[in-house]
């Protein structure tokens, strides 16, 4: 993907996590409500704990997709990957975003089903855009040595220069 394409995509998955992140918080908003007010309860759990517990749910999940998008907006913003720690957390939530969609199928249909494969997509198709790349100076395990290094000795990098890197 070209480079001109990647900030645009970064910035709407941003902010399409960021949209997610208020309706998620809002319908369990309106779940603990209506555990609250029908004073429903779950194999004998108190109906506070259930309240309580909905909003803690919806708000960590809430941070969690705001923290995503605070990660994509961010890589969108220096058009370099994210980091290690970056990349792990956008990786969870297209893992996420892949089980959720699995199960809206059954549990609300096939439009939910779509959307919840377009957010992944979106997800996916911003880490695999900012390709992690080499910094300069640093060379890779498959790079010639420098001419008239010999096997053995130090590269500039701390490395130990390899048979097959000094011939080349």
């Amino acid at each position: 993907m070209g480079a001109v394409a990647r900030r645009p995509m970064a910035w709407l998955a941003a902010i399409v996590l960021v949209a997610e992140a208020v309706g998620v918080v809002f319908v369990n908003g309106v779940l603990a409500m209506v555990v609250d007010n029908q004073q429903m309860s779950l194999a004998g759990v108190d109906s506070g704990a259930m309240f309580a517990g909905t909003w803690a749910a919806g708000g960590f999940f809430g941070l969690y997709l705001v923290v995503c998008a605070g990660i994509l907006a961010r890589t969108a913003v220096r058009d370099r990957a994210p980091g290690r720690f970056g990349r792990i957390v956008l990786i969870t939530c297209a893992v996420v975003h892949g089980v959720l969609g699995a199960l809206t199928v059954g549990l609300v249909g096939w439009t939910a089903f779509a959307v919840m494969m377009a957010i992944m997509g979106l997800v996916v198709l911003a880490l695999v855009a900012y390709e992690t790349e080499p910094r300069p100076g640093k060379r890779t395990p498959g790079d010639p040595a420098p001419a008239g290094q010999a096997p053995g000795e130090r590269t500039p990098a701390g490395r130990v220069a390899s048979d097959e890197q000094a011939r080349a």
